[in-house]
């Protein structure tokens, strides 16, 4: 968590639980109806099914061990509640063991609509629905295991594959184009801005443009990766990453597809 952050994450009591008051349970409910309503036609079933499987309800906010469980029951991944933001080896070492970092506060009423750092609602809502699928849990377990692999010195472009996958995936569907990743699926903008596409650009996934394509954490996304199929997804961490981060390298990125950040 930013140094300039003015929240503080929770603690679990002995039981293993998570206090969460009404107004956390309101805020919760808001937000789960008001993205439920918009990916009924946007995000693709998996994710939908995934929201079933774990029993997520407006009524209150998600226990991580209820999550935990539930987890454990489909596809064998998990949860780690994590006190903050925490270093990038501690992240991937987690997911290489089958565990998905949770922060546990949830954001205040005047953040509902954007908080930079993730919440537990992004968190739960946007990351965890998917971790039922099988395919999608497997890439996330092998994608930790090669990041732990490889080291700190592929670890900035390692994290595009994450963001323009878990972040902002888009998978192509009988239906059309629809989202996936947690940060599309947990924001009314971003899923209104993937799904409408009059001010980005959709391309098909491809991994060595993945890693040669920057990004900003703090504005719409101007690109988005379209993939297949959760196969596909799985697919992309059998290939010889480390060689490929290598090349990526040596041609150097494309231009920024959006103007830098005032400093």
């Amino acid at each position: 968590m930013t140094k300039e952050s003015s929240y503080t994450a929770k603690l679990p009591g002995p039981d293993g639980l998570y206090d969460y008051g009404p107004e956390e349970d309101a805020i919760w409910g808001e937000l789960y109806r008001r993205q439920m309503k918009i990916l009924a036609g946007t995000a693709c079933q998996e994710y939908l099914d995934g929201v079933d499987l774990l029993g997520l309800k407006p009524e209150k906010v998600p226990q991580l061990l209820d999550v935990d469980r539930r987890l454990h029951e489909t596809t064998g991944f998990g949860v780690e509640g994590v006190p903050a933001l925490i270093p990038p080896s501690r992240f991937y070492e987690l997911l290489s063991q089958g565990k998905f970092p949770l922060a546990t506060f949830l954001r205040r009423r005047e953040h509902i609509d954007y908080i930079e750092e993730p919440d537990l609602f992004h968190e739960v809502f946007g990351h965890c629905p998917l971790l039922t699928n099988q395919s999608y849990a497997n890439f996330v377990r092998h994608f930790g295991e090669a990041a732990v692999r490889l080291g700190k010195g592929y670890s900035w472009h390692l994290f595009r594959i994450f963001w323009f996958t878990v972040e902002f995936g888009l998978i192509n569907t009988p239906q059309g184009r629809r989202c996936f990743g947690a940060g599309i699926v947990s924001s009314p903008s971003e899923a209104k801005a993937a799904t409408e596409g009059t001010a980005c650009e959709f391309r098909p996934f491809d991994l060595m443009s993945v890693l040669r394509t920057p990004y900003r954490i703090d504005i719409l996304q101007p690109i988005y990766y379209v993939i297949d199929s959760f196969a596909d997804l799985e697919a992309i961490v059998e290939q010889d990453i480390g060689g490929m981060i290598l090349k990526a390298k040596s041609l150097g990125d494309f231009a920024p597809a959006f103007e830098a950040k005032a400093s």
